[in-house]
């Protein structure tokens, strides 16, 4: 029986193979170890080429211990994984195309709500133009007396004439003239708001819907020159220069006259707005014949006069 050899005794080549087949069977060892409990393991070459100093100073490197991440990931893992990346990305660049829609469609439903809740102040205007001049009625020396004279005003439009003279007068405001005073006459009377029948009964009447003291457009007063006071009687008497002065809540408002005309009735253009502040008088004329109307024009004094 062959005598087994001491380390000493031994070759080289021999200690080379003997640790070179130790080694292997090691490994093997290793290798049917990781089989068994399904780990993935990472082989190396045999490094056969170590000399016999690497081995006897230790130098020789065993094997690191398999790890189960240290194989390369499969293609389709990979191109899995980019799939999902990219959806990813989209689903949330789609989030914020949504959100930011949404926040355009809140903007643009609060501006369209600002726009109904604030709604521009409307200025407001007779619904029809007049149609004949206020303050006509039939002298008080007619069999029946004074009362509005409807023989002015076309038949088929008399039932329309009539319906206006229900409508509310507006209250007063503040800048709405409250007083009329005309030194030249002896004028010194109230102003109230419409000049339909029973508002001549108070005092001057300001047309409705006609400009306010001071500001720009026609304030339009009439009153009766032979009833209910005789307030406008002597209106044929002023003359250009004359100053009739208009009372609001706040402040006065002289007015110079510049001329009289005397028109008929339906002549309703000479209450249409101007684009300066002016004043028009108006009453029933002759004096207890009252068929037609005198006019008396004014223009707002300058504060240098």
């Amino acid at each position: 029986m062959r005598k087994k050899k001491t380390a000493d005794e031994l070759t080289t080549e021999e200690l080379r193979q003997l640790l070179i087949e130790k080694r292997r069977a090691s490994r093997q060892d290793r290798l049917e170890n990781f089989r068994r409990t399904g780990r993935v393991v990472r082989i190396t070459p045999d490094n056969d080429s170590s000399s016999l100093e690497d081995m006897r100073s230790g130098e020789i490197l065993e094997d690191s211990e398999p790890s189960e991440f240290s194989s390369p990931r499969p293609k389709k893992r990979r191109l899995l994984d980019g799939l999902l990346f990219a959806i990813e990305v989209i689903a949330v660049g789609g989030l914020l195309f949504i959100l930011y829609n949404g926040i355009n469609l809140i903007r643009e439903l609060n501006q369209e709500v600002v726009t109904v809740l604030v709604q521009p102040t409307l200025t407001p205007t007779p619904l029809i133009d007049a149609l004949v001049l206020p303050s006509g009625h039939t002298p008080p020396t007619s069999p029946q007396g004074a009362r509005p004279n409807d023989a002015e005003i076309p038949e088929h439009l008399r039932p329309l004439v009539q319906s206006l003279a229900n409508i509310p007068i507006p209250t007063s405001g503040p800048e709405q003239a409250l007083r009329i005073a005309i030194p030249a006459i002896g004028i010194d009377a109230p102003i109230v708001q419409g000049d339909g029948w029973e508002q001549l009964k108070k005092g001057v009447g300001q047309h409705v819907g006609s400009t306010n003291p001071g500001q720009t457009g026609n304030i339009v007063l009439s009153a009766h020159n032979d009833i209910f006071g005789e307030i406008f009687r002597n209106l044929d008497r002023l003359k250009s220069g004359d100053i009739v002065t208009l009372y609001t809540a706040q402040n006065a408002y002289n007015y110079v006259v510049s001329g009289t005309n005397i028109v008929e009735p339906t002549q309703v253009e000479i209450m249409e707005s101007t684009n300066q502040p002016t004043l028009s008088l108006i009453s029933c004329y002759p004096y207890l014949v009252d068929n037609q109307r005198i006019v008396v024009f004014a223009h707002l004094q300058s504060e240098s006069n």
